[in-house]
């Protein structure tokens, strides 16, 4: 009977811990989502796994974070059908492992000043510490503040 109750304590850790030891990135740190800043000097030395989440900290009006390919990324073009986040404060769940693209929309953000991101996602298993499981996609939560429909 213990040893069952034991199994049923560790199951529940299993699953919540990894939540917990996720770590949150604010992008830019203390400058947030914005042009004239280096953001793959930021992410050089970061690890991103699996379970992480982007927090994308910005005037909302002002700029937005649309996630593209790498195509759209170098040409700092938005597919079509891509919906920009608007809140100015979007949290984006890495929830799968692989190359991840982020651009501002609005005119000459990306191209003239910069305001894009590249990482790589690392699988869960190359974290130090466990990570939550992978999901099909990447979850995107915007804040419930109210949202912009400007840039």
């Amino acid at each position: 009977m213990a040893s069952s109750q034991h199994f049923i304590i560790l199951a529940i850790l299993a699953i919540v811990a990894p939540s917990i030891l996720a770590t949150d990135y604010v992008v830019g740190d203390d400058r947030g989502w914005t042009t004239n800043f280096d953001y793959q000097a930021w992410a050089r030395g970061k690890m991103f796994v699996v379970g992480d989440n982007l927090v994308f900290h910005y005037a909302a009006g002002v700029h937005n974070v649309l996630k593209v390919n790498g195509t759209g990324f170098q040409q700092c073009a938005t597919p079509a059908g891509t919906a920009p986040l608007t809140s100015g404060h979007d949290v984006i769940n890495l929830a799968t492992p692989g190359r991840k693209w982020y651009i501002c929309g609005a005119p000459n953000h990306c191209a003239v000043g910069g305001q894009k991101l590249a990482i790589t996602v690392m699988p869960s298993s190359f974290a130090p510490s466990p990570s939550p499981l992978s999901r099909s996609a990447d979850s995107v939560t915007p804040s419930p503040s109210p949202t912009s429909a400007g840039c």
